[in-house]
C-alpha cells in the first residue's frame, strides 16, 4: 500500500461541486492499494500513519504524530499513485489492484482508520473528486509499505 500524506491546515474533498469531507490540522492521506496488497500492509499503513512523527513539538522539531496532536485524518482513494513512472512518457498501472479489491481494501481501511481514530473522513471511491488543501510547511512524505516477501 501506498500513501502520499501532507500536513494541512485544512484539507476538502469536493464531488459534482458538492462537498463531501473535510479536516482540520492534521493529514491528507491519499491512499492507493497494489495487487499484491493484503491485511498485513492494511495494518502495518495504518499503524505508520497516526505513529509518523511529522507534527512539531515546542522545539519546532518534528517529534509528534497525529495521534499525539489529536488532528484529523483525510483519506482519499488515489490509484494513480501505484504507477510504474520509470520508463517512458505514459504511466503503467500494472501494479495497482483491480478496482474491486481496491474499493474493498480502501473500505477495509477507512473503517480500521475510524475504530482507532475517530478523526477520520474519507472521499469517494470511484468517483471525480477535487481535493483542496491548505500544506502546513509544506510537509509531504511518501509512505510505503509492503511484505517482506516483496521487499
Amino acid at each position: 500500500m501506498i500513501a502520499l500524506i501532507r500536513r494541512v491546515i485544512h484539507a476538502e474533498v469536493a464531488v459534482r461541486g458538492k462537498t463531501v469531507a473535510r479536516a482540520g490540522y492534521g493529514i491528507l492521506a491519499l491512499v492507493a492499494i497494489e495487487k499484491q496488497d493484503t491485511d498485513t500492509e492494511m495494518h502495518r499503513l495504518a499503524e505508520r500513519l497516526l505513529n509518523y512523527r511529522i507534527f512539531p513539538d515546542q522545539d519546532k522539531k518534528m517529534n509528534l504524530s497525529l495521534c499525539d496532536i489529536g488532528g484529523e485524518l483525510l483519506l482519499v482513494p488515489q490509484f494513480t499513485l501505484a504507477a510504474d513512472t520509470r520508463k517512458g512518457n505514459r504511466p503503467s498501472f500494472s501494479a495497482a489492484a483491480p478496482p474491486e479489491k481496491s474499493r474493498s481494501m480502501f473500505e477495509q481501511f477507512v473503517g480500521l482508520m475510524k475504530c482507532r481514530h475517530q478523526q477520520t473522513k474519507c472521499g469517494c471511491f470511484g468517483e471525480d473528486m477535487q481535493v483542496s488543501l491548505t500544506n502546513d510547511g509544506p510537509v509531504t512524505f511518501l509512505l510505503q509499505v509492503a511484505s517482506p516477501t516483496r521487499q
